[in-house]
Order: C-alpha cells, then sequence, then structure tokens
C-alpha cells in the first residue's frame, strides 16, 4: 500500500520534512486567517473594532478547542489502529468521529446564540466596541460546523499522505479570505461582519474539499459505515484534551490579558494585545505545522513498536524545533515595527504599546517551540494525560501565576513579561516530562 511504504521509508530529515513543511505552509497560512481580518479591521474601520476581534476570542476559542480534541486525539487513535493493521476499524472510527463533529458543531452554534449577548453585556465595553463584538460573533458562528470540519480534514489529510492537498486548501481559503475581507467591508460596507463572514467561507474550503476527498475509496482513509464506539470517543477525547486545553486557556488567558490592559491602559490597552497575539500566533504556527506533520509517523512507528525509527525522529525534531527558535526571535526583533505599523500608524498610542510588548514577548520564542512539540509527542504516543498536565500548566497555571503577579510590581511592562516567564517554566515542566517518559517509550 502507498501508504505503509511511505511510512517504511528511512527516517530522515528530508523524508521528515516531506511531512512537515507542507503541514508549516498550512499552519502559518491558517493563522493569516485571523491576521488578515485584523489588517483589514484596523484599518478600514479602527482600533475600537480591533479590540472586538480580541474581545469575542474567547467565544472562538472554545470553538477551537472542541474541534482539536476530536481532530488530534482522533488522529492518534486511527492512525496508531492503522500501524496495528487494524484499517476496517480504522476506517469506521474515523467516519464516527466526524459525525460527532458535526453534532458539536450544531449544539455549539446553538449556544454561541443563546449566551453572547449576555457575556457582552456583562464586561461593561463601550456601546461600539460592544455592538462590533456582537455582529463579528452572530456571523462567525454561522460557519461552527464547517470549522470543526476544517480542523478535522487538516489533520485527516496528512495522516492520509495529502498534506500537499491541505495546504491548497489552506492557501485557497485563505486568498478567498482576503480577497472577500475587502469585497464585503470596503466594497459592500458590512463592517466587522463582513470580516467573520470572510473568515467562514475561507474556512469552508477544507471542510468542502475534504468531504469529497474522503468519500472516495482510493484514500487511505474515507468514509465507511460509522460505527459507535463509546471507547473511541473516550479514548480520542483523552488523547485530544491537552490540545483542547491549549485551545479552551488560550481563550481564558485572553480574557485575562484584556481584563488586565483595560484596568491598566484602557481599550488602546486591548488592542495592542491584539497585534501581539497576532506575532505570536504566527510564530507558534511553525512549531504548532511541525508537530502536527511528524504526528502520524510518531503514532504509527508506536503502534509498529519500532523504537529505532521513534527515537531518530525525535532527535532529528529538537534539532529542527531549535533552528526555528533562533530564527524566529532574530526575525521578530529585526520586525517589530514594520510588523506593528501594519495594524497601526506611529501617531497612535496602540503603536508604541505593541512595539514595546512585541520586544519583551519575543522572548517567549525561544521556549514555545519546545512545549508544543512535547505535549504534541505525548498526545501523538496516546498519553493524554502527560500531554494535558504539559498543555494544562504552561496555557493556565504558569500564565495565571504571571500574569497575577508580575503585573503588581512591573505595571504594564510585568503585563508583557508574563508570557515568556510562563513558557519558561512550562520548557522546565517539558523537560522534565521528556526525561521521565524517555525509557517507557523509546525514542
Amino acid at each position: 500500500m502507498e501508504k505503509e511504504n511511505v511510512y517504511l521509508k528511512p527516517v530522515t530529515l528530508k523524508n521528515i520534512l516531506k511531512f512537515a513543511v507542507p503541514t508549516i505552509a498550512m499552519t502559518v497560512f491558517m493563522s493569516f486567517y485571523t491576521m488578515v481580518d485584523g489588517l483589514f479591521v484596523s484599518n478600514l474601520i479602527g482600533t475600537d473594532a480591533l479590540s472586538a476581534i480580541n474581545l469575542t476570542a474567547p467565544v472562538i476559542q472554545l470553538v477551537t478547542a472542541i474541534s482539536t480534541m476530536l481532530a488530534t486525539g482522533g488522529s492518534a487513535v486511527i492512525m496508531k489502529k492503522m500501524g496495528e493493521q487494524k484499517t476496517n476499524e480504522a476506517r469506521e472510527d474515523f467516519a464516527f468521529l466526524i459525525l460527532v463533529n458535526v453534532v458539536v458543531g450544531v449544539v455549539m452554534c446553538a449556544l454561541g446564540y443563546l449566551t453572547m449577548h449576555s457575556v457582552f453585556a456583562g464586561m461593561h465595553l463601550s456601546t461600539d466596541v460592544e455592538g462590533y463584538c456582537v455582529e463579528y460573533l452572530s456571523r462567525y458562528l454561522l460557519f461552527t460546523v464547517p470549522i470543526l470540519l476544517m480542523n478535522n480534514f487538516t489533520l485527516y489529510m496528512i495522516a492520509s499522505e495529502k498534506a500537499t492537498l491541505s495546504l491548497v486548501c489552506s492557501v485557497t481559503g485563505g486568498v478567498l479570505n482576503m480577497v472577500l475581507d475587502y469585497v464585503l467591508i470596503a466594497g459592500f460596507d458590512m463592517g466587522i461582519g463582513g470580516a467573520a463572514v470572510a473568515t467562514g467561507l475561507g474556512y469552508s474550503v477544507t471542510a468542502v474539499v475534504g468531504l469529497f476527498v474522503f468519500c472516495r475509496k482510493k484514500s487511505l482513509l474515507h468514509f465507511q459505515k460509522p460505527v459507535v464506539r463509546g471507547r473511541v470517543l473516550v479514548n480520542a477525547a483523552t488523547n485530544g484534551c491537552s490540545e483542547m486545553a491549549t485551545a479552551l486557556v488560550t481563550g481564558i488567558i485572553t480574557m485575562m490579558f484584556n481584563w488586565t490592559m483595560l484596568r491598566y491602559v484602557g481599550e488602546d490597552g486591548v488592542a495592542a494585545v491584539t497585534i501581539i497575539m497576532y506575532v505570536l500566533m504566527f510564530a507558534s504556527s511553525l512549531y504548532t505545522g511541525y508537530s502536527y506533520g511528524v504526528a502520524p509517523m510518531i503514532s504509527f512507528y508506536y503502534g509498529e513498536q519500532n523504537r529505532e525509527k521513534l527515537r531518530k525522529l525525535v532527535a532529528v525534531s529538537l534539532k529542527v524545533i531549535a533552528v526555528i527558535s533562533v530564527l524566529t526571535v532574530a526575525a521578530s526583533f529585526a520586525l517589530t515595527r514594520p510588523l506593528v505599523s501594519v495594524f497601526a500608524r506611529p501617531d497612535n498610542p496602540v503603536y508604541d504599546l505593541a512595539v514595546t510588548g512585541n520586544r519583551i514577548c519575543t522572548f517567549a520564542l525561544f521556549f514555545i517551540g519546545f512545549n508544543i512539540f512535547a505535549s504534541g509527542l505525548f498526545t501523538a504516543l496516546s498519553n493524554g494525560v502527560v500531554s494535558a498536565v504539559l498543555a494544562f500548566s504552561r496555557s493556565f497555571v504558569f500564565m495565571l501565576v504571571t500574569m497575577l503577579v508580575l503585573p503588581v510590581f512591573l505595571g504594564v511592562n510585568g503585563i508583557w513579561l508574563a508570557t515568556p516567564a510562563a513558557e519558561l517554566m512550562a520548557l522546565a515542566l517539558s523537560v522534565g516530562m521528556f526525561v521521565r517518559y524517555r525509557r517507557r517509550y523509546g525514542y
């Protein structure tokens, strides 16, 4: 079988990059979706609307959290079965998990419409910013099911050796998003709601293509009659709970950033936080893309009990992550002012806040890659508990501590320093877990 031959190839940097480069490009391009919204919104509508996008992020992250959990956890379970030669069972589980995503998407869409007005009313925002929040989220929620399917099909295309197709879908969706952002905001005067519709339609490209791809019997993974296995759903949720925790608590931490900035600076501070998060999100997408790319290989070798290949794959991956870390730090420092000026003009008070914040937050890029890879490694090894501990500690516990303590002593600079401090603490935990479980898994 063609897919089996791919996994049987030697573990070399060239063969690893054949898996990883398309997924890196894909995740980087996917990070543009939100960034493009911010770019057009800040320049065509204003920084109040840019703040609104960030204020809706926690709700959007909840949607992302559920889909990420089912996608990453389900992929690990299914590819492990493929490695164990349980092909038909893996395909039945695949169809079942996709059906679960559709049901979950419908439920989440309904809950979002029922609760969003009360959520934003309770934040005591200005009338304009609250209006922007409701308008953006009400349009975004229409695409809940396609967004869940997009996140799942992205990973399953990678696992089915269709990473290039996944990349093409992401690029096409991103270009569509960019074009529609301008057309709907500037041309049809749809305002911030147009930005949400543009994003949703961009995401829908992968969802639609995925439905056609996985209906074909020639695909390694394809739809068969789903078989309801509660244990599969539990295992997928358990394995993917770390990624869900990361996405979910990212929303919570975003709220903390917003509330703290509102307290110290005001709504200009929220806009500055939004710009910094775009930069960090772009850099993190490199690491996330690499981890997604090698995850099916890790799961397959683990199911095959091929420790030699697993050990070599992990060793090469750590070197790749180190190189990416150095390059992203250097690029972020060198391009701070040009990056910030894309979203805010130098005469805007948001500009100086964002420049200072980016320079401080850039230090986090030394550690983020290793932390993301460590969590992804244990997910791929079907050890969702350790992965969840790493992800939850990094994204919530350590961030909570640093966000509560550092601003008290350092003010606004303490808010910016919270991210690198939390990532450094997470790195220590990641190294500890990596060493502790090394003998068990043989990496």
